[in-house]
């Protein structure tokens, strides 16, 4: 059996010594539970002071696709900033697939996430995290992420 190591209750502040993403652009407000090199969980909760919905929509405000995304992403990145030897490294993406929106994520709510590492190697994460509202499955992605650092010292000198 591997014993995995466990994060638990980090807030905001906690959460920018893991990756970073900073306001206005850090979209997780907190992470529940972190399985080191398996699974993230936590949420971003929504109001109507956010600096998008004014303009995304007047009359139907609502989370644009790509901020539901980096959300996603950000949990996920939690996943293997985790490690002790990752803990605030850059990152990058290296591919995004399959991003579903099913729920529209409107002010006044909280976009509950959960993300998993299917695989860490050499410097490239591949997993998924889904995000709910309401306990309804809202959104959905599947990523790879890199840390350039790490990747790059595998790659061959000319």
């Amino acid at each position: 059996m591997i014993d995995y190591k466990i994060i638990k209750d980090l807030n905001v502040v906690e959460i920018q010594k893991y990756q970073q993403n900073r306001h206005p652009i850090l979209f997780i407000d907190y992470v529940d539970e972190i399985i080191v090199g398996k699974m993230a969980k936590g949420y971003k909760h929504f109001t109507y002071n956010e600096w998008f919905f004014p303009s995304h929509f007047p009359d139907d405000p609502n989370v644009p696709g790509f901020i539901q995304v980096e959300a996603l992403t950000q949990m996920f990145l939690m996943t293997f900033l985790s490690y002790d030897e990752n803990k605030g490294k850059k990152t990058s993406f290296i591919s995004i697939k399959d991003a579903r929106f099913k729920k529209k994520v409107v002010p006044g709510k909280t976009l509950s996430i959960i993300a998993e590492l299917d695989s860490f190697r050499r410097g490239m994460a591949k997993g998924r995290a889904k995000g709910f509202v309401d306990n309804e499955l809202a959104c959905s992605i599947e990523l790879q992420v890199a840390i350039p650092d790490i990747l790059n010292e595998f790659i061959p000198i000319k």
